[in-house]
């Protein structure tokens, strides 16, 4: 939470310096004076365009996290305010949500000229500081409560968060945490956040199937080894279960995307560290793949991460949860627990798998998966 120029500089040098590939860099919530203003805080960042300079010409694209909310009794709240800008109470003035960080006023999405004005905010961000695009947090139709007035007198709470969500479609580099009736369109959306847990992370594969069926093809699996910044809090770095770690990556590795928070290097060995890196730099391999299947999403509505069933129909996978298809033509089982064993229900046909061995499918079959091993199988026939 202590977002800072310092910090996010070691962090990108560290990531290069340990063999990571480079990709997008995600500053997340702090980084800003307070909500609804747009400028980096000075105290914490000293150069921000430096910042920004460096982590492109070190690979990476740079990404800023950023909410609906409005921090009372700011300059940018009385202007708003007096625009007619921020969503209303039944009374008339500026209501006031209540959220994960607080008490704010909030930008009416439904007001057309708010909208334009806060993304008139945002694109003079990115031409100052080359910022190439931002994560669109908050705008939960559960904070939405009480009796809230908006611009359009039709709308509701639900009407507010998609919104909210759509208006990421104005930046080519967008990702939401939540979004309402967008399933199909050009967002990329993650899924909430995660345990530090064998059970979250299991939870992975049936998640990203629903959200493919959902219409949001192009999903981010969230953080590995958890995306709930709360559970790590307490844990000495000595003291994090560095198989759950490996396999939480090797889970994300054959996703759309793989997001990292948690440094990885500083919590594992050397051995274990490679094996994160292994297959960080497989996900790149892979990703000419994920792109054309992305592509195919855009046109024809189908996953990229599809379920068993969905590849397999009536061929007794309706209850498969710990593999799942990339695409056509992998198929990945990744571990989803403590172990290094597993059964994989092979499909007919025939599959190459990860070691170059061929399988007969139409069974199940036991494969040794020592930690760092992360099997797929590829359909060759």
């Amino acid at each position: 939470y202590n977002q800072n120029q310092k910090d996010i500089m070691k962090y990108a040098h560290d990531a290069i310096n340990h063999d990571f590939p480079t990709g997008i860099f995600m500053i997340d919530d702090n980084w800003q004076k307070y909500y609804g203003n747009f400028e980096f805080k000075p105290e914490t960042f000293p150069n921000p365009k430096a910042m920004t300079d460096s982590l492109h010409a070190m690979g990476f694209d740079v990404m800023l996290w950023v909410c609906p909310y409005v921090s009372p009794d700011s300059r940018e709240y009385r202007e708003l305010a007096s625009k007619g800008y921020l969503v209303k109470n039944k009374n008339g003035g500026t209501a006031i949500i209540s959220w994960w960080n607080g008490y704010s006023a909030c930008y009416d999405m439904t007001n057309p000229q708010a909208v334009a004005h806060l993304k008139k905010e945002l694109v003079k961000l990115q031409d100052e500081y080359g910022i190439d695009g931002y994560k669109f947090d908050g705008g939960d139709v559960s904070y939405m409560r009480g009796d809230l007035v908006f611009y359009d007198k039709e709308a509701n709470a639900n009407d507010f968060s998609e919104a909210w969500a759509a208006f990421g479609k104005e930046f080519p580099f967008n990702e939401l945490r939540t979004s309402w009736k967008l399933g199909g369109t050009e967002i990329v959306q993650r899924l909430g956040d995660k345990g530090y847990s064998w059970g979250a992370a299991a939870s992975l594969i049936p998640q990203m199937t629903t959200a493919g069926l959902l219409g949001h093809a192009y999903t981010c699996p969230d953080m590995i080894g958890g995306g709930s910044f709360s559970a790590f809090l307490n844990i000495d770095s000595d003291k994090f279960d560095q198989e759950l770690i490996v396999r939480s990556a090797q889970i994300h590795a054959l996703m759309p995307m793989m997001q990292f928070s948690v440094a990885p290097w500083r919590i594992l060995n050397k051995e274990n560290l490679k094996i994160v890196s292994d297959v960080a730099h497989l996900h790149q391999e892979f990703a000419p793949y994920i792109l054309e299947y992305a592509k195919i999403a855009s046109t024809t509505g189908e996953p990229i991460v599809r379920s068993m069933e969905y590849s397999f129909p009536n061929q007794g996978f309706s209850t498969c949860s710990d593999q799942f298809m990339l695409g056509d033509k992998y198929l990945i089982a990744p571990m989803v627990q403590s172990g290094t064993k597993r059964t994989v229900d092979l499909p007919k046909g025939r599959w190459k798998d990860d070691l170059g061995k061929t399988h007969k499918g139409g069974k199940k079959i036991e494969i040794d998966v020592p930690l760092e091993r992360l099997p797929y199988f590829e359909k060759i026939k």
